[in-house]
């Protein structure tokens, strides 16, 4: 796997940038993530950020957008605000999880 330094620390990621050891996220990897994705992280970015990870930790995949409609209780209209073109994508990859089974 390759390698990238992302705000200082060296992590691994996959061919498309997403960290295959998400034990090596933090809240700095997730803002320069962010801002390399033209993202400026707001609470309700994190809000979602946060859901991501607490729900790929407990059930072992990235959740899709019905689940962050129906558990999270996040709009599918709010989600393509905060995450244009690809809400899913730009959601998981900022928060450390790997690239969603769901999107191609």
């Amino acid at each position: 796997m390759p390698e990238k330094v992302i705000a200082g620390q060296t992590v691994t990621v996959d061919e498309e940038g997403y960290l295959t050891q998400p034990s090596q996220w933090n809240r700095a990897i997730a803002e320069a993530i962010a801002q390399e994705l033209g993202i400026q992280l707001t609470d309700a970015h994190w809000k979602v950020i946060d859901f991501i990870r607490k729900d790929f930790q407990e059930r072992g995949t990235v959740p899709g957008m019905r689940r962050l409609n129906k558990v999270a209780g996040i709009a599918t209209k709010d989600l393509y605000a905060l995450f244009p073109d690809g809400p899913i994508k730009k959601a998981a990859r900022i928060a450390g999880c790997p690239k969603p089974t769901s999107c191609v």
